[in-house]
Order: structure tokens, then C-alpha cells, then sequence
């Protein structure tokens, strides 16, 4: 699996579709704000990364929203058909 640093935090890649994975966008991408979730994924719209954080249910931050079990429906629902995605975990 890839180890991934993103300020001072260590995510291995855990999930690729279609080569989804750019670490340089992702960089730019990524804030303090996804330092508390457990996962983020990255899906590409209109030649953009966008970014979404989600969590397991033992994260203080937990809610319906970002359950990560439900990432699969989050992808077929709100990202576009057949994008390039990828999924970081935090560890």
C-alpha cells in the first residue's frame, strides 16, 4: 500500500478508480480540516480534485453524513458517473 504524508499526517491509499490518485492536487487540496476524519476521498468533477471527509462510528466527529460505510452510496449519488476517485486512510 502507498504511504501518503499530508501535514504531518500519515494515510496509506486504500482505494484507486481509474488512476484517481494525484498526490500533487491533493496536496494543494488538503487543509487542516480533513486532519480529524478517518478517511478522505478525492473524486475528480470537471478536471477538479474535490474532497470529502469520512469517519468510523468511534470517531468523536461521527454522524450519518460521513459514515464510512456508506461511502459507496456517496459515490454513486454525488459524484459524477463513472469519475476517477480515489480513498485515503488516515494511520
Amino acid at each position: 500500500m502507498k504511504k501518503i504524508i499530508l501535514d504531518d499526517m500519515e494515510y496509506i491509499l486504500v482505494k484507486e478508480y481509474k488512476n484517481g490518485f494525484d498526490f500533487s492536487e491533493l496536496n494543494k487540496r488538503y487543509t487542516e480540516y480533513f486532519k480529524e476524519y478517518d478517511y478522505i476521498l478525492g473524486d475528480w468533477a470537471y478536471n477538479k480534485l474535490r474532497l470529502k471527509g469520512f469517519c468510523n462510528k468511534d470517531n468523536k466527529i461521527y454522524n450519518e453524513i460521513n459514515d464510512y460505510e456508506k461511502i459507496d452510496n456517496y459515490i454513486k449519488n454525488n459524484c459524477a458517473y463513472d469519475c476517477k476517485y480515489f480513498v485515503i486512510k488516515k494511520i
